[in-house]
């Protein structure tokens, strides 16, 4: 009898929602979306593996796992009882303040709820599928320079980037969805607007760097043992606030960093060991990107407001770290000595300004992992245009390896001698869409300087503190204005609440003058 009326109880439909309280209604709502945070978690640690330490043998039936987890994290996302859910709560919201967690959580899951439900669940696992193949693929036809057969997975992703801007027709452009997706209210005309300012300020100051001689950075092409520029990389992201016991450091093709929950957010880096910048950099930049997703208010966690804002804020966290820090000379009053003793024969006799003015070299340079801070958004704004070109059509994938040597010629006045170092120096276009993947590098660079302006107005002590290795201070700051809000406010009012404007090119031009004026002796004014 007992199990009868079990079977009974378990067909009954549940109550609907207006039937309920707010408060139970907001507890079903959070427990569905911390489900489908945690399938995406669960797809992560996936792509982690496969980026890691998972082998070629598996690459066929990892893209098929994670199709299905992408299918079911999706599924669940559009499910009717989410939105019948947000309808019911429409009027408890609008009784909320609108800066508290409720009304922000409120706000946000509508917004991606909606989105959501115009993209189809076939779409989303055929183009998983086809990610993880081609993602694969890249990791092959990387270093035997063979773009050719990245063509046919190229076009494509090409088909799959149009289709996923078609679901959100009509559009201003073509690339707008997925402008949006990564940086909230941005579109193709305000990044064109912002990249067209900032072309007029920086193209003038490579000019003339350029101009003058190169500084030396010989010191920085030797040997330098692996495991050495490992531990290195390591002690100085630990020093900087990133937490070893919530997060690991792995090697990859291409570095990045991944979030499974509060509690595990890891980092990659790659190693030349005959670069000693590459590691080094590399690891202080996705520290950066996980010490913000360390940072968010733990309350957050498994909602949509427990990740980083945007990709643009989430960038200028990795541009504050790896440039603003620790391509400072104080970074390296305090740093250069234990570093000198690991690598004594290559960087005993080597002056701490030849190192410095090293580390800063600004030359016209092929990959845009190694440019300088002065040429690094030139190597953008090319990849921004090319996307542009392709989604329009008036570029084809067989013609792009010919339109990128031209256009770093046009930019860069120096062209790439093969593919590797050309079309396929990236990861992006072999991982994910087109669109939308490289604009907000820039966006970074620009408010890692208002935010860092920012916290020197607070406390202008900062400096002094970094040269004795000390980044309690700044690091608390970012913690208190950006990483505890996660993704609470839009990007745009994030930047307004930290800084009292709205994003603006002028501290990040003044610190590129004032910074690669006094390096290279440049006329004032």
């Amino acid at each position: 009898m007992a199990r009868k009326q079990a079977a009974t109880k378990q067909r009954q439909k549940a109550p609907p929602p207006g039937s309920r309280s707010p408060q139970d209604m907001l507890a079903d709502l959070k427990g569905r979306l911390r489900e489908i945070a945690d399938l995406r978690a669960a797809n992560a640690v996936l792509s982690w593996d496969q980026s890691t330490y998972m082998p070629e043998g598996g690459a066929a039936a990892r893209g098929r796992q994670m199709a299905v987890l992408s299918r079911f994290a999706h599924e669940r996302s559009v499910a009717p009882d989410i939105g019948r859910l947000l309808d019911a709560l429409i009027p408890y919201g609008e009784t909320l303040p609108q800066t508290s967690d409720d009304a922000c959580l409120l706000r946000v899951a509508r917004r991606d709820f909606e989105k959501a439900i115009k993209v189809p669940g076939d779409y989303v696992a055929r183009a998983n599928v086809h990610w993880s193949a081609s993602y694969q693929e890249w990791t092959r036809a990387r270093p035997a320079n063979d773009f050719p057969s990245m063509v046919p997975y190229l076009e494509k992703t090409l088909d799959l980037s149009r289709e996923y801007s078609e679901f959100f027709a009509p559009y201003a452009h073509i690339a707008d969805p997925h402008i949006d997706d990564a940086d909230e209210g941005m579109t193709t005309a305000s990044v064109g607007n912002l990249f067209g300012e900032l072309r007029r300020g920086l193209v003038p100051l490579v000019d003339v760097i350029c101009d003058r001689p190169e500084a030396d950075d010989s010191c920085l092409h030797q040997e330098f043992a692996k495991a050495g520029q490992l531990e290195f990389a390591r002690h100085a992201a630990e020093r900087m606030g990133y937490d070893f016991r919530r997060g690991r450091l792995d090697l990859t093709h291409h570095p990045f960093c991944t979030k499974f929950s509060a509690g595990d957010v890891r980092i990659t880096t790659r190693v030349n060991e005959r670069d000693l910048g590459d590691a080094l950099f590399s690891t202080l930049h996705e520290a950066g990107h996980a010490m913000y997703e360390q940072g968010i208010d733990p309350a957050l966690a498994g909602t949509p407001l427990g990740h980083g804002v945007s990709a643009g804020v989430h960038e200028s966290q990795s541009r504050l770290w790896e440039n603003i820090v620790a391509r400072s000379r104080g970074f390296w009053d305090y740093f250069y000595p234990p570093l000198q003793r690991s690598f004594a024969a290559q960087l005993g006799g080597v002056p701490l300004d030849v190192f410095h003015r090293a580390i800063n070299k600004v030359a016209r340079s092929l990959i845009r992992t190694d440019a300088d801070e002065v040429t690094y958004n030139l190597h953008i704004m090319l990849r921004f245009d090319l996307e542009l070109r392709l989604l329009e059509g008036k570029l084809a994938v067989k013609d792009l390896a010919e339109a990128w040597r031209a256009a770093m010629q046009a930019d860069l006045r120096i062209a790439p001698a093969d593919d590797r170092d050309g079309c396929l120096q990236d990861v992006h276009w072999y991982s994910g869409t087109i669109g939308g993947a490289f604009h907000s590098y820039t966006i970074g660079n620009i408010l890692a300087a208002q935010f860092y302006a920012a916290a020197l107005k607070v406390h202008p002590e900062i400096p002094e503190q970094i040269r004795r290795g000390e980044f309690a201070t700044l690091h608390g700051w970012l913690h208190d204005n950006i990483y505890w809000h996660g993704a609470r406010f839009p990007p745009a009012e994030l930047v307004r609440r930290a800084t009292g404007s709205a994003l603006s090119m002028q501290p990040y031009l003044g610190y590129l003058l004032d910074k690669y004026g006094a390096l290279y002796r440049l006329p004032a004014g």
